[in-house]
């Protein structure tokens, strides 16, 4: 979670009471020994692995070359409060261990033990509850990689620092915000408690908050508040590890937390695209490669996505295409922290390749990137006049924007018949400032070769058309002017074709599509950016608009995406319609 440790007036009792905490729990009597230690089921990754070995660091957005500089990354400036947070969240572990050599681990044993002299004693930054859990489970997971041809005094000074962080854990989870904070926080303490001689006290309390979460957080549908993806997925991911962790020491596990699995699973793979990544909606990403494979697959859960929404979003699947849409309100409050207005945007791919997609999260790049990826205009969905769906405000007393202003019904009706899967949506997010619904309908035909869209724009009602007046004023009768937005995946080659009709979209797979549209409006090619966490900088891409204006109380335009060229057999994208993700980790 990007931004523990960003400062803020209200954050300060908090961050006082963590350091006094962490204080006392590493003056407590260390643990010895592992008890029991849960299977490694982290997953890292190789190439990242390598680069950390080799001294390229680059951690939330921001690279730090250090080739030949033998100083511990503890040393090295950090550019950000993020670039630290990942450092004492020690998620690189998982990657060093993935390489696995003497260099790799040499360096992984370097970094922790320097971290220990340093920072064991309650001192530092990465002393929050989220941190501290992250933290615990990559050193559990990583023990003997870690401990190998360590001296009885290193060891001894490990284990000391494991009981302190579980000690911290036991006394400060509640500080961590409800949602996957306080999931990451509880895991870690679970971890610990099962894993350390002379923990095994802290098992049942934690437990039994961790239960209280599943069913706090997670809702009938499988949800949770923030509506993140990404973050429903990290979730999944740590019951999964704390279930397992249970089974591996004997241990009975409890039903909130099996349920809360089998409901959030199904929702997970309706937000699946094809090509095996997440719906990039909220804040979240596609999810680190493997991870969704490996949490479904952990769930042991089967049950594929329901013909309902699942988390707010609704999901069109035929052929080798998957249309995912976001189709309900956006989050409010505090769960609204990292939200984005991006009511009835919609994300296609086709097979293993990304057509149409969202901006993404700028978060990693700066206030200005995190503020215009949050914005309507950065979807691939319809914004009024430049004004976004649901506007941003600063929440008194909150770190960050909070989402206000939010559209106050979103309707939807999906139906399947022999002609197509069919969806029909709705919302007034622009009636206060334009008196006008935006409705959207999209038909996806059984092959998944035909997408057809139709946009409208309306005012329906007297008070309605009275905003629209006063807004038609403000623009001098010139015209309510709208934009339909088609953001393309940076590897999609657009062409403007037929005199400026048509755009033809040529993926690396081969395949071809082809945009239209009707209706009066024009249309243009632009400039567009793609937002990756972990990259250096935003990835130059383009976009479609379709630009028109409402005149009398209503405007509508049509449009289709078609596949005009398959991808030829003999290169053909190796994930097939109807692969389980159980086959596709296998590759």
């Amino acid at each position: 979670m990007a931004g523990t440790l960003a400062k803020h007036p209200s954050a300060n009792w908090t961050r006082m009471a963590n350091r006094l905490q962490a204080r006392l729990a590493t003056l407590s009597r260390p643990a010895t020994a592992f008890t029991s230690q849960p299977e490694p089921r982290t997953i890292g990754s190789f190439a990242r692995g390598r680069q950390l070995v080799a001294g390229t660091y680059l951690f939330a957005g921001y690279l730090v070359e250090a080739q030949g500089d033998t100083r511990p990354i503890w040393d090295m400036p950090t550019p950000s409060p993020e670039f630290t947070e990942a450092l004492m969240g020690f998620a690189w572990l998982d990657d060093l261990a993935a390489v696995g050599d003497l260099r790799a681990r040499k360096k992984a044993q370097d970094w922790t033990w320097v971290w220990i002299e340093r920072f064991g004693r309650g001192r530092g930054p990465g002393w929050t509850p989220d941190l501290t859990g992250r933290r615990l489970i990559r050193w559990i997971n990583h023990a003997i990689f870690l401990l190998n041809g360590r001296s009885s005094e290193q060891s001894q000074a490990y284990f000391k620092a494991l009981a302190g962080q579980t000690r911290f854990l036991a006394r400060r989870w509640r500080s961590a915000a409800p949602g996957l904070p306080r999931f990451e926080a509880l895991t870690g303490l679970i971890y610990a408690g099962l894993a350390l001689q002379g923990m095994e006290g802290h098992v049942a309390p934690a437990l039994k908050a961790l239960s209280r979460e599943c069913d706090r957080q997670v809702d009938a549908e499988g949800g949770i508040p923030t509506r993140n993806p990404e973050e429903l997925m990290e979730v999944l991911t740590l019951l999964t590890w704390t279930v397992h962790a249970l089974v591996d020491a004997d241990h009975p596990v409890p039903r909130p937390l099996t349920a809360a699995i089998a409901r959030i699973t199904p929702t997970l793979r309706a937000l699946r695209h094809a090509d095996g990544g997440l719906a990039r909606f909220h804040g979240g990403g596609r999810g680190l490669e493997g991870r969704l494979d490996a949490a479904l697959v952990a769930s042991g859960v089967r049950e594929g996505p329901g013909e309902g929404l699942s988390m707010g979003y609704a999901r069109l699947s035929s052929g080798r295409t998957t249309v995912i849409v976001d189709a309900a309100r956006p989050p409010t409050g505090p769960a609204s922290a990292r939200a984005h207005a991006s009511t009835l945007a919609f994300e296609l791919t086709s097979g293993r390749r990304p057509v149409i997609v969202s901006c993404g999260s700028g978060a990693s790049f700066g206030e200005g990137w995190r503020r215009a990826g949050r914005a309507t205009a950065s979807h691939s969905t319809l914004a009024v006049e430049r004004y976004s769906s649901s506007r941003l405000a600063t929440a008194t007393g909150h770190r960050g924007e909070f989402l206000e202003d939010t559209p106050g019904q979103v309707k939807v009706e999906r139906t399947a018949d022999q002609v197509g899967i069919h969806l029909r949506a709705g919302h007034d997010g622009y009636g206060r400032t334009h008196g006008l619904t935006h409705m959207r309908r999209l038909d996806l035909d059984p092959s998944g070769r035909l997408l057809t869209g139709t946009d409208t724009l309306r005012a329906f009602t007297e008070d309605a058309r009275k905003s629209f007046d006063a807004a038609m004023t403000r623009m001098q009768l010139q015209g309510v002017a709208f934009t339909a937005h088609f953001h393309l995946h940076p590897d999609v080659d657009a062409t403007v074709d037929m005199g400026g009709l048509a755009v033809s979209l040529a993926l690396k797979s081969g395949e071809i599509w082809v945009f239209r549209y009707s209706g009066k409006a024009e249309l243009t090619l632009e400039p567009s950016v793609y937002l990756e966490q972990g990259r250096i900088k935003p990835r130059a891409t383009r976009q479609i608009v379709l630009s028109a204006k409402v005149m009398d109380y209503g405007h509508e335009i049509g449009w289709t995406l078609a596949k005009a060229q398959d991808t030829p057999l003999a290169i053909r994208d190796t994930l097939r319609d109807g692969d389980d993700e159980e086959d596709a980790g296998q590759g």
